[in-house]
């Protein structure tokens, strides 16, 4: 079956689904000889977001999915197994509060390479959600940083909490961040531009 030509991708929801770096994908789709069209996303304030068609998307996968397995990894997204990705990727960690109003305790932690995208996920079901706070990150630090922010915590769903006070557990991760070491996050919004293959 042929995909739709309307039916498009944005890469930075398939980053995020892949957990990888945004960075990550535009090098593969130049490997791949790929091109993105560049589509207006209202819920990203109607800016023009970089996007692939499925069929495209999945040659991305398939190219992640075989890195990952020559770098012995045995990780893939697709095996159930953690996302591939590389001790050097960067992003957020983040604390999102669930239900401000009517529960205000409940808060979910994580990391992801695209906060705006991110939050706009967890709206679908949670529609008042709102970052209370995010922090520069390795993946590689995710758990550290959640068990030592979690701690004492009640456990409701896998990254999803609940607790008395938020403004404890943040100033916690400010805490742990604070001893780690100080990373450059990288511009998105330009890099995308420049990487959907400006003029040329």
């Amino acid at each position: 079956m042929i995909p739709s030509t309307q039916e498009r991708i944005a890469i930075v929801d398939l980053a995020d689904d892949l957990q990888v770096r945004k960075q990550r994908i535009f090098k593969i789709l130049l490997r791949l000889g790929i091109r993105p069209t560049q589509r207006r996303d209202a819920n990203r304030g109607n800016q023009n977001v970089a996007t692939v068609n499925p069929s495209e998307a999945a040659a991305i996968r398939a190219e992640i999915e075989r890195s990952s397995d020559a770098s012995g990894t045995g990780n893939s997204p697709s095996s159930g197994g953690t996302a591939a990705f590389t001790s050097d990727d960067v992003g957020f960690f983040y604390m999102i509060q669930l239900e401000p109003d009517h529960d205000p305790g409940r808060f979910k932690v994580g990391f992801t390479t695209d906060l705006d995208g991110r939050l706009q996920k967890h709206r679908c079901a949670a529609p008042f959600a709102q970052y209370l706070k995010s922090w520069p990150c390795k993946r590689i630090w995710e758990r550290a940083a959640m068990d030592c922010v979690t701690n004492g915590c009640e456990r409701l769903h896998t990254e999803v909490f609940r607790a008395g006070s938020l403004e404890e557990l943040a100033a916690r991760a400010q805490a742990f961040f604070s001893m780690m070491p100080r990373l450059q996050v990288d511009s998105d919004d330009e890099q995308d531009s420049e990487a959907a293959g400006g003029p040329g």
